[in-house]
């Protein structure tokens, strides 16, 4: 498996890209929707809402399990992608493409200091044994 390394990674499986204009858009590593299995729906968090770190803030479901997604950082929501409403399964076939929301964090440096792809797949592995 393969982690772009432009992303920022959390441990419980959310990755997050810094966008040029200073937000963040967060989804779910391509090693969370393959635990998951095959996504039946995406609760995205509302814009407008204020998120603390690794606040409970969304709810991706599969034909296995329901499972939560966490704020990667403390923030506000500013896009939800609606999208995921009608076609959830774009997270299996491209889950680094497929975001569940924008925000706009109250401290960069909170995402800076998110795992890199190769600390998140020592994560991973060490998650495995």
């Amino acid at each position: 498996m393969s982690n772009p390394t432009n992303l920022k990674y959390t441990a419980s499986h959310e990755w997050v890209k810094t966008e040029a204009d200073g937000t963040i858009t967060v989804g779910i590593t391509q090693h969370a929707q393959e635990l998951l299995g095959d996504m039946v729906f995406v609760e995205a968090p509302a814009v407008g809402r204020a998120l603390s770190a690794k606040e409970e803030c969304a709810v991706v479901e599969s034909v296995k399990a329901a499972a939560d997604v966490y704020a990667p950082v403390a923030g506000e929501v500013v896009a939800a992608n609606a999208d995921l409403d009608s076609a959830p399964e774009n997270i299996n076939s491209d889950p680094y493409g497929a975001w569940i929301f924008r925000m706009k964090p109250e401290n960069a440096a909170d995402v800076a200091a998110l795992m890199n792809a190769d600390a998140y797949q020592a994560h991973v592995d060490s998650e495995a044994h």
